[in-house]
């Protein structure tokens, strides 16, 4: 179970960054592009941006700067993520991210040469260049919160500085924390971030993840101040950028991006820890009861509830699952999934160093790369599934809009991935009667499916949210203030069903979400559209898949209730979400019966 080094991991476990540029020297060659065009455009547009017609110009120019920035802007950075022990990716990825910045400092011109004009040349540029409408409509948008030229310029030019406590928190987390084995009866077990996550909270022994807990908790906490520094840093910017701009609170800020309103976010928090929790503490006693448990602990609520069920499952099979699961969105999507399987756009490798967790990064005008660790479960076919959703959603945005409309709301982005896990488990229901197989195939969605989306992050938004009040109100947050309002959170949920150990508290420290905005929460906004659309292809069929895959293209031409309306699913509303609360209790009433029927 150690874990190796990169330089020891088989090729074929690895993505294939060539498939963005075949050697270093050619992404250095786009990076040059990237620079002369600046200065091209600096010459050409600078002071001029007085016409429609100059307006539109200048924006095809930005669009093909912003298309070189984004490749080789992910051609360093996913090369860091999978080895942050390699010295000489770290130097490239500062290199290609110092020069992003200086570039994006010099154009930042454009954006405010363009809001100083009357709303009629801006609307008249729309009218001429459908490419840049969505752009143009997003400058008239954020109008109001526009600082000085030479003020936004500054902060643009600060944009790496200003991302420093995100760095910081992974190369604390990734390079300097380093795990000791831990023992239980004289045998030694060895420890580490992916090693911890992937594979000791599912551990079937309890003595074995209950010990792997305390010493993953006890080493984490030796770096609580500095991880705390890093995230207080954060939020004090944040709030800071919220009030030179004139919002009028922090959430305002964070939300302003993603165009929901305040009682979106704040609705999908409150009914999800009022009306979800009595169903996940029944979740939770049932798993106590089926593994004879003292007592049920944080440690312990990762476990499945048929462990012996849970199939070992190789790469290649993981292919075949996915590919039968997903053919209901037709033969192109499936025909994607063949592709990434054989042109190694997934990096299943389990190696020091490497990023924790799963994401998908789809660089535009070229294939995704999707990084997770392979641990053999039915849980990784899942997140591959869920990682190949937003593949496949960014294939679509990608192909049938303008690089500016692709950047999907966080609100509904993960509704398309979660949607890919929901149409894998309907599929695996239909292929066998077997009680046993289906109580498993439940169990795997509300353990996996929901209680990521559901339980896991949104328990880090509640807890998220109550850290911005704080700095909203003018305060700071240090590590005791962040494991008080943790362990809090979980006791509110969990309420008497599970005890908050020692270590539970700690949970803030392992997510990188928390340097994103406010992100946390939209796990459960995407996977509540994705419930109800999923729903409507099971019942409706065809026309819903159709109108899913118009959703797919529809990149960020619509906001999410758009986006969501298109999909036939009304998110202004409670409905929705109350309606996938009640469906998450409804598989958990089930998995009891079918448990019950089981144990005779």
């Amino acid at each position: 179970m150690e874990l190796t080094m990169r330089k020891d991991v088989p090729t074929e476990l690895t993505w294939d960054l060539s498939l963005i540029y075949p050697t270093e020297e050619e992404m250095y060659r786009d990076l040059e592009k990237m620079t002369a065009l600046c200065t091209a455009m600096e010459e050409k547009y600078k002071g001029k941006l007085t016409t429609a017609e100059a307006v539109n110009a200048c924006l095809d120019d930005y669009r093909e700067l912003y298309r070189l920035a984004v490749l080789v802007g992910n051609y360093a950075d996913l090369a860091v993520s999978v080895d942050y022990y390699d010295s000489h990716n770290q130097e490239r990825n500062e290199k290609v991210s110092q020069t992003t910045t200086e570039v994006m400092s010099r154009l930042s011109f454009v954006e405010s040469e363009i809001m100083a004009q009357r709303e009629s040349v801006l609307r008249q540029a729309q009218d001429m260049g459908a490419e840049n409408r969505g752009f143009l409509e997003d400058i008239l948008r954020r109008k109001p919160y526009q600082l000085q030229p030479e003020t936004e310029r500054v902060l643009t030019a600060l944009g790496q500085t200003l991302n420093a406590p995100y760095q910081i928190y992974n190369m604390t987390k990734l390079a300097d924390i380093r795990f000791d084995n831990f023992a239980v009866d004289g045998q030694s077990y060895p420890l580490g971030y992916s090693l911890f996550e992937d594979n000791y909270e599912y551990e079937t022994r309890t003595e074995v993840r209950r010990a792997a807990f305390r010493s993953f908790s006890d080493k984490i906490r030796q770096y609580e101040n500095v991880t705390a520094a890093a995230y207080n840093t954060q939020v004090r910017t944040e709030k800071t950028l919220s009030d030179l701009r004139g919002y009028s609170s922090v959430f305002d800020s964070l939300l302003f991006g993603q165009k929901v309103t305040r009682q979106m976010y704040d609705r999908q928090i409150d009914l999800i820890m009022e009306k979800l929790a009595p169903h996940m503490r029944k979740y939770a006693r049932l798993l106590q009861k089926v593994h004879k448990l003292d007592k049920m602990t944080f440690a312990d609520l990762k476990i499945a509830v048929d462990p012996e069920y849970d199939p070992k499952v190789t790469i290649e099979e993981s292919r075949q699952y996915i590919e039968k699961g997903l053919s209901v969105l037709g033969e192109e999507y499936v025909s994607m999934v063949r592709e990434a399987y054989r042109d190694r756009w997934v990096d299943f490798a389990r190696n020091q160093g490497k990023s924790t967790g799963g994401f998908c990064a789809s660089p535009y005008g070229k294939n995704s790369f999707i990084l997770l660790s392979w641990n053999e479960r039915m849980a990784d076919v899942f997140t591959l599934a869920h990682e190949l959703g937003h593949a496949g959603h960014f294939r679509a945005c990608n192909r049938a809009q303008s690089i500016f409309d692709t950047e999907v709301s966080a609100y509904f982005v993960e509704a398309p991935s979660t949607m890919n896990e929901l149409l894998m488990a309907h599929y695996l229901l239909k292929t066998n009667s077997d009680k046993r197989f289906r109580r498993w195939v439940l169990s795997s969605m509300v353990g996996h499916t929901y209680y990521h989306n559901f339980v896991t992050h949104l328990l880090e938004a509640a807890y998220q949210r109550e850290v911005y009040r704080i700095i909203d109100a003018g305060g700071s947050v240090q590590a005791e203030t962040l494991s008080r309002i943790m362990r809090s959170t979980l006791e509110k949920f969990w309420g008497d069903a599970v005890e908050i150990v020692d270590g539970a508290e700690l949970t803030w420290m392992r997510q990188p979400h928390y340097y994103m905005g406010l992100y946390s929460y939209t796990y459960s906004a995407g996977l509540t559209v994705a419930t109800q659309a999923c729903k409507r292809i099971e019942t409706e069929g065809q026309p819903a898949v159709e109108d899913w895959k118009k959703v797919l293209a529809a990149g960020s031409t619509a906001d999410p209730a758009g986006l969501a309306r298109m999909a036939g699913v009304d998110i202004t509303t409670d409905a929705p979400l109350l309606d996938t609360i009640e469906t998450i209790g409804s598989y958990i009433d089930e998995i009891c019966a079918i448990t019950e029927e089981l144990e005779g």
